[in-house]
């Protein structure tokens, strides 16, 4: 695992519109940043990444099955009383899953450890599957990479081939918060590859999905039968809106189950399922007294923070990093520290994307703290012939 340090593209931004990449910058901040990338192996990429990231799915999906039928265990999670039928019944159905992230610390040697999964509303998908990849078919044409040069990341074809399975009927709704760059670009990206798979594709925001007897609506109130959301499940479950009885009417993708996942509390639970696994860190809920055991590295992350939010890394029982959010009130977990490796003074993690049931990529994310946050930049990488 190597840090390459580049020319960027003179015509990367007209390569960007060409692609319809809208947010390279954020805030005036650059967010890609092509001024380096990372090398790996095969050996490397299948054996630290793919291989873990497959396996960890399958302990996912063994986890969801023993949660749903333990209401202590929803209730630890925090998720409240009123979802539980909905999340059961999402499973017992096998609504599918679409995607999702495990986001590792990896120093391309020792086993990559898993920080979080991002379950449910994962971002970063486009600049991954499509960006990244538009990089290295230029630097390739162009003589600016090494000949022959690979990515992990056959992404875009498995979204395609997966949203067959998972759209109900002959159209695709897709919301979000439409005003933030990201989600909106993440939005037009997986409308395309819904055209792509052959379904008609409409873009919402959230604010206006309507609802109409016992069904949601769009705007020219045309029933939903699909929903991709950009939208947590722990907020439409403290919402009117995730009461309704257009609820049960409606396949949301993602499923209500990927809500256990997503939740920070299902390190711990995993790390019980597997205690000791080579590619999980020790993990316990904050009033459990075996927390203790971790010791004084270790980083404390609520059960919903979302994009680093409220997280605190404590280093030989000295706080290092804390970042701000709204997050916290609902409890946190306590998992042993596994910081991020630095390469010239960046600390970078690695998501890995599970689509359907296939690892199938892969994105670097670097930020000049120890925290990775909706402000850190995305970097591309290749595969070494």
């Amino acid at each position: 695992m190597r840090r390459r340090r580049d020319t960027p593209r003179p015509d990367a931004a007209a390569r960007h519109r060409d692609i319809g990449f809208a947010f390279s910058e954020i805030g005036g901040e650059p967010y890609w940043d092509e001024t380096a990338h990372y090398e790996f192996t095969l050996a490397q990429i299948e054996g630290g990444i793919e291989d873990p990231t497959t396996e960890l799915w399958a302990l996912c999906q063994e986890l969801v099955d023993r949660v749903i039928a333990d209401e202590a265990t929803l209730a630890r999670l925090k998720i409240p009383e009123t979802a539980w039928d909905a999340i059961r019944a999402s499973r017992k159905a096998g609504e599918p899953s679409l995607y999702g992230r495990f986001d590792f610390s990896w120093d391309g040697r020792s086993p990559a450890k898993l920080l979080e999964f991002n379950a449910d509303t994962p971002t970063a998908l486009f600049e991954s599957a499509v960006v990244q990849w538009v990089w290295l078919t230029d630097g390739l044409e162009r003589d600016t990479l090494p000949s022959g040069s690979d990515q992990f990341n056959s992404i875009h074809e498995r979204l395609i081939e997966r949203l067959r399975d998972v759209v109900r009927g002959s159209r695709l709704h897709l919301t979000g918060m439409t005003g933030s760059a990201e989600d909106a670009g993440t939005l037009a990206y997986l409308a395309d590859c819904a055209t792509t798979a052959g379904f008609g594709a409409e873009i919402l925001d959230i604010a206006d999905i309507g609802l109409k007897g016992d069904r949601f609506v769009d705007l020219a109130e045309a029933p939903i039968d699909t929903l991709f959301k950009l939208y947590p499940w722990e907020w439409i479950f403290a919402e009117d809106f995730g009461r309704s009885a257009a609820m049960a009417t409606t396949r949301f993708v993602e499923p209500a189950w990927k809500a256990i996942l997503a939740n920070k509390g299902a390190m711990a639970l995993l790390w019980d399922l597997a205690p000791g696994h080579p590619n999980l860190l020790p993990t316990f809920f904050d009033d459990d007294p075996r927390a203790e055991r971790i010791g004084s590295s270790h980083a404390i992350k609520p059960l919903f923070s979302r994009e680093g939010g409220n997280v605190m890394l404590v280093d030989r029982g000295r706080l290092v990093a804390r970042t701000e959010g709204s997050y916290g009130a609902e409890g946190s977990v306590v998992q042993a520290l596994a910081p991020l490796p630095v390469h010239d003074g960046q600390h970078v993690v690695v998501g890995s994307w599970i689509v359907g049931d296939a690892a199938c990529g892969m994105g670097l994310r670097e930020d000049d703290g120890p925290v990775t946050t909706d402000r850190s930049r995305f970097l591309p990488h290749l595969i070494l012939p």
